[in-house]
């Protein structure tokens, strides 16, 4: 759909509303369940925006490890068997280096103000 407002924006736009105009007047338990609605909001915004680009890199390298195509998903289980079966293993050249940016791909997307993610954010692979 090329409808505006954009799905981002509209989730990102009741994430602001909520935090900002009702978060304060409300507290306890409510405030709690409201905190984690706009944390929902908050993580939804996340995927629209990057999980398309992230699964289409988790994609070309999951294809560069196991020479076949796919999607996602049936990558994701073929990688799984082979490891399950010991045929591939962290010694097996890029599968350390997939793990780690698809790990880090993930956190941006469900934790980005985790401590340990920002840390490794800044270091160079």
């Amino acid at each position: 759909m090329q409808d505006e407002p954009t799905p981002v924006e509209l989730t990102k736009s009741v994430a602001d509303f909520l935090r900002s105009d009702i978060t304060p007047l409300i507290s306890g338990h409510q405030a709690f369940k409201l905190r984690v609605a706009i944390n929902i909001l908050d993580l939804v915004t996340r995927q629209l925006t990057q999980e398309e680009g992230s699964d289409a890199s988790e994609v070309e390298r999951l294809r560069a490890l196991l020479g076949i195509d796919g999607s996602v998903t049936e990558l994701n289980r073929v990688l799984a068997d082979h490891i399950a079966r010991g045929e591939v293993d962290l010694a097996t050249p890029g599968l350390a280096e997939h793990l780690w940016e698809t790990t880090m791909d993930k956190l941006a997307v469900d934790q980005p103000n985790y401590a340990s993610y920002k840390r490794e954010l800044g270091r160079n692979p």
